[in-house]
């Protein structure tokens, strides 16, 4: 006979369900759930043949990850670092969960040491086979404590990465209002990204960097120093152009994000191939057309 005791009816009964779905019925007493008391609950299993341990180490291991995994994580970030706030742990929760599934591969390395699956296994192997009876409660309390030492590991670099987006966000918006007060210098801007950065007009001349100099607002690089780029970001933002073009085959890398996340409605990406295209296709000077109509 096996026996899980619990403190919470709804660790146990969460637990339960678990079991309902891979074990037969046959190998459960009549009354699964028993009362010791108002506080304590026990799971009885009748049969503790092999076959019937590895499942319920299957089926531990699954209820932990889909119910106490998530609340855990929660705990930690109050009990260590005081967020309670519900929608900053759903945002930091969804960082966390990017990480265990391999999307964040530029924080990945910060956790690479660190393996919550087989860790978590690995301590129930050694809880089920060594114990026919145990305290779960017990078992998270003195057991998982290497698990949740490496589950404060994510929550500690998932807050740090946070923390960076909602600097960022607020450092996209200010540089949004600067925009927004600004007046255009030009109305349309050809924007190449290549191995470089490179400026050019409406009429697809290129504007070269003193040009650039000139027309660029000091104020942007006296207050942010550090976050706006000189070269490519604060002469954008000085110019202020209705449109800009911008030629890349890397859309996703961080440059051409923030001038996308700055610049919104006024960006249009192409491909670099689409700066000749476009060129040839310039009406003649003097021509008789909308300057909104040409590429």
């Amino acid at each position: 006979m096996i026996e899980i005791i619990f403190q919470n009816r709804e660790d146990a009964e969460g637990l339960y369900h678990h079991l309902l779905e891979k074990l037969p019925s046959s190998d459960f007493e009549k009354n699964l759930l028993q009362m010791e008391d108002q506080h304590i609950v026990k799971i009885v299993i009748e049969k503790n043949a092999e076959s019937i341990i590895s499942k319920i180490k299957e089926v531990f291991y699954t209820f932990i990850i889909n119910s106490k995994r998530d609340a855990w994580f929660r705990r930690i970030m109050e009990d260590n670092f005081y967020y309670d706030d519900e929608d900053e742990q759903l945002q930091i929760l969804e960082i966390i969960h990017s990480i265990l599934e391999g999307e964040r591969e530029d924080l990945t390395p910060f956790v690479s040491d660190v393996d919550v699956q087989g860790e978590l296994k690995r301590t129930i192997d050694r809880m089920v086979e060594n114990h026919l009876s145990f305290s779960f409660d017990s078992f998270v309390k003195f057991r998982m404590r290497p698990l949740m030492e490496q589950l404060t590991k994510f929550v500690e670099i998932s807050i740090d990465e946070y923390k960076m987006e909602q600097e960022y966000q607020m450092f996209i918006q200010t540089l949004r209002d600067f925009l927004m007060r600004r007046s255009g210098k030009l109305g349309r801007i050809h924007l190449m990204i290549d191995e470089g950065v490179e400026f050019y007009d409406e009429q697809y001349n290129r504007i070269s960097r003193s040009e650039l100099t000139m027309m660029m607002d000091r104020k942007l690089l006296f207050n942010h120093p550090v976050y706006v780029d000189s070269v490519t970001i604060a002469p954008l933002l000085s110019i202020a152009p209705s449109q800009i073009y911008l030629y890349t085959a890397e859309i996703e890398q961080p440059l051409v994000r923030t001038i996308r996340n700055i610049f919104e409605e006024r960006l249009i990406l192409q491909a670099p191939e689409a700066f000749l295209v476009n060129k040839k296709c310039l009406p003649p000077t003097g021509a008789n057309q909308n300057v909104a109509d040409t590429p």
